[in-house]
Parts: C-alpha cells; sequence; structure tokens
C-alpha cells in the first residue's frame, strides 16, 4: 500500500446537504459526479458513494470496479475515512466490489446500476455522444437488476435475460423469451437512462422480443443464430451458508487473534464489550460486519479496514466478492447482529 494523504479541503459543505451523492477518485483526488453520470460506473476505477439522510443518519459506500488499480482503491479507503471525519465519524461505512453490491447500495439506485469498460488510469472514459455508439448490455437479475457491458456479439445473447443495444440515436430493448418479469421491468427503465443522460433524450428507444429483430439490430449483429437457453438463478445458498458467527478481534500482541464468541445467531447485545473490536462473520454469504467502539479514533477507523481484509484472508473467503459493512455505534451494529438470522434473504 502506497502513502496517501488526502489534499486538504477535499470535500465540501454539499457533502452535509441531505442527498446521494457520488465522487469518483482521480489521480488520488475525489471528483463529484454531475447528477446525470450518478448510476454508471467504470470497471476501472473506484468512487465514493454517499446517502445522507440529514438527521436519520448517513452510509457511505465504498465500490470498487473490478479492474480498478490497487492504488485506487488505497486511495479510496483514505478519501472514505477523510469524508468520514468530514461528517463527524457519523456515517456507516461499507466497502462493495463490482458484481456483489448489497440490496442496500443497489437501492440507492432506483433506475439502475450500469457498468462500463474503461477508467481513469486506462484513459478511456469520455461519453460518446449520439454518432457512432455501440455498445451492448447485459440486463440480468431479480431483486437487484445490473447493466453490464458485454462483447457485442449474438455469443452474449440468451434466451433467459434482457440486452440493451445501443447505437447512439436508436437504442434497442431486447427481451428473452425466458427472461423473468424484474428484467422486463428494468430493462426499458435503463433504456431510459442512458437516453436520458448519455444523449441528452435525443435517441429513440425501440422495444424488440426475442424472434422479431428488426434490420438494424442484424446489421450490426449479424443473422441470429440459435441462443442459448435460460440457466436457472443459483439456488439458495444451504443452511450452513447462511449461518453467522460472532468473534472478538485484538491484536495486542502484534499479531491479529480471533476468539469465536458465539456461533448462534441473533446475538445477546451484552457481548459487545465498547473498548474492543468484534466481527459478524457471514463471509460464507459474502458480508462482513466489523464493529470498534464508540471510542474509536481516526487512526483505528482506519485499522478496521485493514483488519477486516485481514479477517478475510484468514478465513480465506474471497477479497474480491466479499462486502466489508464498519460500525462505530453499537445500536446500529446491533441491528445487523439482528439480521443475522435474516441472511438468507439477501442471497
Amino acid at each position: 500500500m502506497l502513502p496517501f494523504k488526502p489534499a486538504p479541503g477535499q470535500f465540501g459543505p454539499e457533502a452535509q446537504e441531505p442527498g446521494l451523492r457520488v465522487w469518483r477518485v482521480e489521480k488520488m483526488k475525489a471528483v463529484l459526479l454531475n447528477s446525470s453520470e450518478v448510476g454508471a460506473f467504470y470497471n476501472g476505477d473506484s468512487y465514493l458513494v454517499l446517502d445522507n439522510r440529514g438527521q436519520l443518519g448517513a452510509d457511505l459506500h465504498m465500490w470498487i470496479g473490478e479492474k480498478s488499480s490497487r492504488d485506487e482503491q488505497v486511495a479510496c479507503a483514505m478519501l472514505a475515512t477523510q469524508l468520514d471525519s468530514f461528517l463527524g465519524g457519523d456515517p456507516v461505512q461499507h466497502r462493495h466490489v463490482q458484481g456483489y453490491e448489497s440490496p442496500e447500495f443497489m437501492a440507492l439506485f432506483p433506475r439502475g446500476v450500469s457498468y462500463k469498460e474503461g477508467g481513469v488510469e486506462s484513459g478511456f472514459r469520455k461519453a460518446q455522444g449520439s454518432g457512432a455508439v455501440h455498445r451492448l448490455y447485459q440486463i440480468k437479475g431479480k431483486r437487484n437488476i445490473r447493466a453490464k457491458e458485454v462483447a457485442l456479439s449474438w455469443s452474449s445473447f440468451n434466451k433467459g435475460d434482457c440486452f440493451i443495444l445501443d447505437l447512439g440515436e436508436t437504442i434497442f430493448s431486447w427481451i428473452g423469451s425466458q427472461a423473468n418479469m424484474f428484467e422486463k421491468q428494468k430493462v426499458r427503465e435503463i433504456a431510459t437512462l442512458i437516453r436520458d443522460t448519455e444523449r441528452h433524450g435525443k435517441a429513440r428507444i425501440v422495444d424488440v422480443s426475442e424472434g422479431e429483430e428488426p434490420e438494424d439490430m442484424l446489421k450490426v449483429l449479424g443473422k441470429m443464430p440459435a441462443l442459448a437457453e435460460s440457466t436457472p438463478e443459483e439456488d439458495s445458498k444451504a443452511d450452513a451458508s447462511n449461518c453467522a458467527s460472532l468473534y472478538k478481534v485484538s491484536d495486542a500482541t502484534g499479531s491479529m487473534k480471533m476468539t469465536k464468541v458465539s456461533d448462534k445467531s441473533p446475538f445477546a447485545k451484552e457481548l459487545l464489550v465498547r473498548d474492543d473490536c468484534f466481527i459478524l462473520d457471514i463471509g460464507a454469504n459474502g458480508k462482513i460486519f466489523v464493529w470498534k467502539g464508540n471510542g474509536a479514533n481516526a487512526d483505528e477507523k482506519r485499522v478496521a479496514l485493514q483488519m477486516a481484509d485481514n479477517f478475510i484472508e484468514q478465513m480465506k473467503y474471497p477479497r474480491m466478492k466479499t462486502q466489508v459493512h464498519l460500525f462505530y455505534r453499537c445500536i446500529l451494529y446491533f441491528k445487523y447482529l439482528e439480521m443475522a438470522v435474516r441472511v438468507s434473504e439477501y442471497t
């Protein structure tokens, strides 16, 4: 990890106002995005997403693109710490990796989330106008619908999903014959989002059902071959994957030592000790919750994220697929302790 100190005055008073704001990490600085860019993420970048609800609290999300550099990821974590301090330490912090976001994060973008190729370091990020655009997005999911840019080819299609073929002046909203109702509802919304944010409303949306492809689509993609059948969604994970464990964590001896406190949820609030650190482990389901007592200072908060990474490594969980949530107030953390028994709802 490279030494990094955020520039002074990085965040302005707008961060203290209620609302949703998104910053992209560019050259180790946080650059506030225009509202028209919110919801579109480049896979080579890292972002800060602040959901400030005023008196009702705030959530600060770190979003990590699957191709973002390690330096950008470190900068994102440090900038999150600075923004947290700027807001008086009130936000609950979360870390998400592309494709493994929580339902709460996805709910911040009612018109959907789209992933684009490129990023700051690659130099490929500038939005194209309404000219010669050729992009294909796959719309997939049930509760949490995502639009991911895929190869512009019939080989990317299947009967079970929806797709958006963006040709600039015309945007085709394609519905597979076996697509679920959630994808069918969302594909038009995301097509509209692309039209309004990238084309300033100056594009035509054409709805297409499988087997009724217009000539303009076929000119770009060629003759449609036999498409793959729908692949059923992964079954709910086994009960063993849904169980949660609570660990007390200490690094007083110079190396991290974990002590399992309980593996029966819901957990008693009395198990939490104000001056200690605890990890709620739902790693088999892709979630780690870290809690430090109310007295945690800025340095301890920075260490908390590293502690989560060490825990993930020690437990041999996939780092890039495991969400991390940081808490510094017992009442907020206990809410998630109670939720542990219902973790299967989030798979």
